[in-house]
């Protein structure tokens, strides 16, 4: 059986980015950790939020690659002269990926009370109306 593209569909010109933006989010990874919200607060903002337990703000990153916002923590190990009975709280790395839109850009992320909040703003899209003249060959 062969694989159904958004190239093999004649009206749809010009979406193959659309098609390897959405390949790329299927790989971005379900891990799990650390869990988050994705909340919706205007028409044209959003807001992501990831409880980072145990992370101090120097131990996250926040970078933007090929339109993908990925956040980063690393915990540094202190457990160095310290003997735990029963250690239940994980001190692991995470890199969360989210896949940005055109016109989707990053405002402040905060930390607040163990959650890190990602601001995101949406361009509001101008409605254009084009009229292509017609020659004579």
């Amino acid at each position: 059986m062969s694989k159904l593209t958004l190239g093999s569909y004649p009206h749809l010109l010009g979406f193959e980015q659309l098609e390897r933006l959405l390949e790329r989010s299927a790989k971005a990874g379900n891990e799990g950790y650390p869990p988050y919200n994705i909340e919706q607060t205007s028409d044209f903002s959003y807001r992501i939020t990831l409880a980072v337990a145990g992370f101090a703000e120097e131990d996250l990153a926040i970078t933007i690659e090929d339109r993908q916002l990925v956040i980063r923590g690393r915990q540094r190990d202190d457990s160095e002269g310290r003997v735990f009975l029963h250690r239940g709280i994980a001190a692991r790395q995470f890199q969360r990926m989210f896949v940005l839109a055109d016109g989707v850009e990053v405002g402040e992320a905060v930390m607040e009370n163990g959650l890190l909040h990602v601001d995101l703003s949406r361009a509001v899209p101008e409605t254009v109306v084009q009229t292509i003249s017609i020659k004579k060959g």
